[in-house]
Formats: C-alpha cells, sequence, structure tokens
C-alpha cells in the first residue's frame, strides 16, 4: 500500500508491504499525482516495506528522475540495506538523499 500526503513543499510517500511485480498496477497512477503535485522535496517513507524487487526499485527510480528533473529532490527515509543494494545495484542510489533515521518496524 501507497499513501500519499502533501504540505506546501513536501509530497510524502508512505510506503508499505511489497514494493514489487505484484503491486506494479498502482504504480503509474501515483506516478502521475506525485508528479502532478510539483512539489520541491519528495520523501519516500520505506519503512513499512517488507519487500522490494527490481519493479519497485524502477518505480522509485521513477520518481527520483521526475523530481531531480523538476529541480527537486528525493529523500528515502528508513530504507533498510536490503533497499539501498537494490538500488544500488540498478545504479540509481545517487539520486536519492538517504535519512537512514526513519524508523523501522
Amino acid at each position: 500500500m501507497i499513501e500519499i500526503s502533501t504540505s506546501s513543499a513536501t509530497t510524502t510517500l508512505v510506503v508499505s508491504g511489497d514494493l514489487d511485480l505484484a503491486a506494479r498496477d498502482q504504480f503509474p497512477g501515483i506516478a502521475a499525482r506525485v508528479v502532478g503535485l510539483r512539489r520541491q522535496l519528495l520523501v519516500i517513507d520505506m519503512a513499512q516495506v517488507t519487500f522490494m524487487d527490481s519493479t519497485g526499485a524502477a518505480f522509485l527510480i521513477s520518481l527520483a528522475d521526475a523530481s531531480r528533473k523538476r529541480g527537486g529532490a528525493t529523500v528515502l527515509r528508513g530504507a533498510d540495506d536490503r533497499d539501498l543494494f537494490v538500488l544500488e545495484v540498478c545504479g540509481a542510489l545517487d539520486l536519492f538523499r538517504v535519512d537512514p533515521d526513519g524508523e523501522r518496524d
């Protein structure tokens, strides 16, 4: 599940459960909504993610790339080492600022 909240300058996505191939059908709608909000900072809270595969990583990469193209930044909050490794293997970890202090369950 992915929940979206906004403030004047920030969009926050709270991701819970698996971020993988099985969840891909919801990715285009969420991406369109996030891009349409046009906030400078995108925070992706990964503290409740239980699993992420390359499909989930591609979704996060597309969000970060869209934010970067608008001059914004993307923060990963609470991502565990496994999630960061997937993004690193994809060659995309440098698209994100990493906030390791986000709480994990």
